[in-house]
């Protein structure tokens, strides 16, 4: 077992002068060359619990270095090994070499560590004691282990600040760089890595392990659907820049945009998606270096613990060993043992399949940032040729609209490109599938009847013991021959076929490599002759009907090769397997028909009755030959129907339909909520609409992540049903009498001990490690994904309508803020002219006419006003016609195209006329209908707007007012604030100092001017305004309490109603 994995770090020297010792971790120093002296030693430490060690391996990562003297084998991964074959109890086991760094100028700096792991492994020679030694001495080997000593020192001489960067690069970056997928969001070749990735196909097939082909299947499909969506990816960024480049083309054959303009837009649009391809890029390395620092540490812990679990159980149970004997001791050590290795298996299964689903959130999440940022650089750029003059608002209006309407059909577009890469990758590996188990029904059937023979050959010589012609040292003698000969026609198959099928997967990989290599120039040639294509049309639609049509050729013929080359790949392993396993069955028959007759002969056995067991032998071959071939036949029906099942949830036609349907469901949603707002500026409009585009993007489902999520689902449920079994075999074997009284049908021997029993319950936890979960934990997956898919898309609703209320509350907020101040200035005037009156500064007849003097201003802006909303509803009414008669007059003209009727069947001509173009007619309506309410909205902001802007005027004139009335009354500035605080309860202090300035701009140098000749005010007067102020502060803070108490009151009573 690996017992420990463990780093070294270096620090080189030079044989001239010291300049100093970095830590353990860091290289510093300045050197001309660089050399590390590197000690690696294994201790077994002597204790009470220590054991004997064997089959030492020591892997060492050189990764970076030059070995100048090491007596470590090399190996083209980048590593070394040291063997030894026994470790004794209190020895050590030192290694050492002298190494250089690989380097070039410019590529070190100074500080840097050099993290190179060292992975040990072994076995113990020695007995498992009751006290469970070996466990104990392999993990204080493994904390002795991790105190390595190699301390390294690094001089350089010259170029030190040259050197910086390398060392960054390779010794810090590299040890996770080599955990890391390719980056998807390349734009190199997928080439190479598709050829790799068929290439693991033949790998499977002529492994040597069968057992685990499904296995390594199942992960060459999750790498394949990660390659696709990867590809499928790049199809749409493609799709969609040409689109881009398209709609300017259109624009500027429209006479809309200028040439100058349009070349300055393509070059400012391809800038930007060389900014976004950059960044996403290095957002792609940060998030894999940053989840595989977080998925190592996870492991790390979650090991650790496992480990401490496993430690707490020996120790318990070596307080139960101590008064039993050896032999169940052993035998509870090393049940106890097994189910530790598969509880560990099961939890590296499960980290491993977390640390995929964590990857491929990532890629998720990127993938959508790349398709928003895509549309956002769009917009943004039209909205700068806006600003800028280059491009008119009707022209932008109308380019945006399209450029709606074409990524609708990009959606619907990549939706098929998906259902389709879906259906043929789940046809490929189904098929694929099937193929594996065939030909494992193949190994088991010449398996079958190999050992078929080879009992036959014992039972020969048994037979004629039984019957008494053969002594029992003759039968020994007999079936040690014939054991070796079999061994000896058994190591010659294994021998032939590893040798032959090493040679056959060199020529298939050539082979596949060729076919798929041509197979993919050809369709690059067609992909390319479409950019051409491109290059010389305008038409959008024909565009992406050209997209639609090569991929769908290019799948088919692409999966027809694959599926051909996987069969012909399938059927020459096959062929091999058979014509060496007959011709190893039939040496085994020849040895039993000629071999070993003659020695039965030698030994003087009646030939008749050596000739009936013959004949009954051959009719037994015969029969378990057929009986074989009718399991291997049943087991590809069985592999057939697997194929079907997994085709027909995959359907093309279903996938499609689908998710059509549901991106018409969540057209529905959007365009209600839309219609659900009040009023919106073009601006708000297209940002809302850019919102839209970016729900839609990431309606679909990638290829991989569904696959991946099952399968951390199923890992999940599997867990959690294994740990609630466990937990019932605890407590049953917590309170035995329970267990008993609970299966009286089955009772157990009551002296039955408590070893036994705890035996009994290891060796259930271990069948329940290793038998499948129940079947209906697929279904509760898939109802699992479902319930996660349905909750993503009101999550997305939900933020849309979030988006849409907070910017109405933002409009409103605007509205009542405004409201509050001018109701709150008409206040203020109130107060003034009652204090002016009261005081008797002013008579009421002058009061009257100052009022008198302010009606014309705001009768003047009431006017203005209301000839604007006239204009603007005129315009509106005028605009709704047009498109009314416009939609009229296209209407009958669907049904009115040129064409022969007869006057007999005019009726029923028109009627099928008018179904048949009855779609195209509703669709024309709805969308007259969006624009007409799309219209509306913008209307209706611009109502608001004009109000706004006539409510700012008002208050401009009332905030004239209140200054020359709170001038003329004299009123604190401090008095003024706490009435404006009590009339604005809501507003914030800047606003309510903002407003108090206007009110008191000129107010404030009139009361400097006063406070500067105080002596001469009347004391008594300045008392009289001073309480006068304070008592109506009084009054109006209780009016407005008792106001909202009544609302209060109000509200309360309507509620309970």
């Amino acid at each position: 077992m690996v017992l420990a994995a463990f780093a070294h770090s270096f620090c080189f020297h030079d044989t001239e002068a010291s300049k100093g010792i970095a830590s353990a971790d860091k290289v510093s120093g300045q050197s001309a060359s660089q050399t590390a002296h590197v000690q690696l030693l294994v201790n077994n430490t002597k204790t009470p619990l220590s054991a004997n060690l064997s089959d030492l391996l020591l892997l060492d990562n050189i990764t970076g270095l030059t070995i100048r003297a090491s007596v470590g084998n090399k190996t083209s991964e980048g590593l070394q090994t040291f063997r030894k074959k026994f470790l004794q109890v209190g020895d050590f086991y030192l290694v050492s070499y002298t190494a250089s760094l690989q380097t070039r100028d410019g590529d070190i700096r100074n500080g840097d560590s050099l993290m190179l792991p060292a992975q040990l492994t072994f076995q113990s020679l020695s007995l498992v004691l009751p006290d469970h030694g070996l466990h104990a001495a392999g993990f204080f080997t493994a904390f002795l282990l991790s105190l390595m000593l190699t301390w390294l020192v690094l001089f350089f001489m010259v170029r030190c600040q040259c050197l910086q960067g390398y060392m960054l690069t390779r010794c810090g970056v590299r040890p996770h760089e080599s955990k890391l997928e390719p980056s998807p969001f390349t734009s190199a070749d997928g080439v190479n890595e598709d050829l790799s990735l068929n290439d693991q196909m033949i790998e499977i097939l002529s492994s040597e392990d069968p057992g685990s082909m499904l296995q390594a299947l199942e992960e060459l499909e999750i790498a394949t659907l990660n390659r696709a969506d990867a590809d499928l990816e790049a199809c749409r960024m493609q799709i969609s820049k040409d689109i881009i480049v398209l709609l300017l083309k259109n624009l500027t054959s429209n006479g809309h945009l200028s040439p100058q303009a349009e070349r300055r837009l393509g070059s400012v649009f391809k800038k930007q998606f060389l900014l976004l391809e950059n960044e996403i890029q290095e957002e792609y390395d940060r998030k894999m270096l940053a989840l595989t620092a977080e998925c190592d540490l996870e492991t790390r812990k979650k090991t650790e613990n496992q480990y401490q679990r496993e430690m707490v159980a020996m120790e318990e149970m070596e307080e139960l060993l101590k008064r039993v004997s050896e032999r169940s001791a052993v035998e509870c050590s090393n049940l106890l043992r097994t189910l530790h290795g598969l509880e560990l298996e099961h939890l590296r299964r499960s980290l491993a399949l977390q640390r995929e689903e964590d990857f491929a959130k990532a890629h998720r999440q990127l993938a959508v940032f790349q398709r928003n940022e895509l549309h956002n650089i769009f917009f943004t750029q039209i909205r700068s040729a806006i600003f800028k003059g280059e491009l008119k608002p009707e022209a932008a209006k109308m380019v945006l609209q399209n450029y709606s309407e074409i990524q609708e059909n990009v959606e619907e577009l990549m939706d098929f490109f998906q259902a389709s890469k879906r259906y043929h990758l789940s046809k490929r590996f189904g098929h694929r599938e099937y193929l594996v188990q065939n030909l494992q029904s193949s190994e088991t059937r010449v398996q079958g009847l190999l050992n078929a023979a080879a009992a036959q050959l014992t039972l020969l010589i048994q037979k004629h013991e039984r019957a008494g012609y053969l002594d029992e040292d003759q039968m020994q003698v007999l079936l040690e021959r014939a054991q070796t000969e079999v061994f000896s026609v058994k190591q010659k198959l294994d021998n032939d076929l590893k040798q032959e099928k090493k040679k056959l997967h060199q020529k298939l990989i050539i082979k596949r490599r060729r076919e798929l290599l041509q197979k993919h120039k050809e369709q690059r040639k067609e992909q390319l002759s479409i950019g051409e294509t491109f290059r010389a049309t305008e038409d959008v639609t024909e565009y992406l009907h050209q997209w639609r049509s090569m991929m769908a050729e290019h799948s088919a013929t692409l999966e027809e090769l694959q599926e051909r080359l996987d069969q012909a790949a399938l059927d020459d392993l096959r062929a091999l397997t058979l014509s060496l396993s007959e011709k190893a069955t039939d040496e085994l028959r020849r040895l039993q028909n000629s071999g070993m007759t003659q020695e039965l002969l030698k030994r003087s056995v009646p030939w008749l009755f050596l000739q009936q067991i013959l004949e009954e032998h051959s009719k037994e071959m015969a029969a378990r030959a057929e009986q074989l071939e009718g399991e291997e036949r049943d087991r590809d029906q069985e592999g057939v129907q697997s194929v079907r099942q997994r085709l027909k949830d995959d359907a093309l036609e279903t996938s499609t339909e689908e998710q059509a349907e549901l991106r018409r469901w969540e057209h529905l949603i959007f365009m209600t909520l839309c219609s659900s707002v009040f009023c919106m500026s073009e601006e708000e409009l297209l940002r809302m609409r850019q919102e839209v585009h970016g729900c839609f993007a990431q309606m679909d489902r990638s290829l991989a992540f569904p696959k991946i999520r099952s399968r951390v689902l199923l890992q999940q449920f599997r867990t959690a049903w294994r740990e609630t079994e466990f937990l019932k075999l605890d407590q049953a074997l917590a309170a035995p009498e329970l267990q008993q009284q609970s299966k009286a049908r089955k009772p157990r021997s009551k002296s039955k001990s408590k070893i036994d029993l705890l035996k009994k319950c290891i060796e259930d936890k271990i069948h329940l490690c290793e038998e499948q979960a129940p079947e209906d934990l697929g279904e509760k997956v898939r109802g699992e994904l479902l319930r996660e898919r349905v909750q993503q898309l009101e999550a997305q609703e939900g933020r849309f309508a979030e988006s849409l209320v907070a910017l109405q509350f933002q409009k409103a907020a605007r509205v009542t803020e405004t409201l509050s101040a001018y109701t709150a200035l008409l206040s203020i005037q109130d107060l003034l002219l009652e204090e002016l009156s009261v005081t008797e500064t002013l008579t009421k007849s002058a009061c009257t006419q100052i009022l008198e003097s302010h009606n014309p201003d705001l009768q003047e802006l009431e006017r203005k006003l209301e000839d604007q909303l006239a204009q603007q509803e005129a315009a509106q009414q005028q605009q709704a016609l047009e498109s009314w008669q416009q939609w009229v007059a296209d209407g009958p003209g669907l049904l009115n195209e040129p064409g022969e009727m007869e006057p007999e069947r005019q009726i029923s001509a028109v009627l099928r006329q008018a179904l048949s173009k009855g779609q195209k007619l509703l669709e024309q309506h709805e969308q007259s209908l969006r624009e007409e309410q799309q219209n509306s909205v913008i209307l209706e902001d611009l109502l608001e707007n004009m109000e706004m802007d006539t409510f700012v005027a008002l208050c401009s004139q009332e905030l004239r007012l209140a200054s020359y009335l709170s001038k003329m009354t004299m009123a604190p500035g401090a008095t003024l604030r706490r009435l404006l605080s009590v009339l604005l309860p809501t507003a914030s202090q800047p606003q309510l100092l903002a407003l108090l300035g206007s009110v008191s701009d000129r107010h404030s140098d009139h009361t400097v001017e006063n406070e500067g000749s105080g002596e001469q005010t009347d004391p008594g007067r300045r008392r009289k305004h001073q309480s006068w102020w304070q008592a109506f502060e009084s009054k109006l803070r209780g009016d407005l309490i008792s106001r909202g108490s009544e609302k209060m009151l109000w509200a309360r009573t309507r509620k309970e109603r």
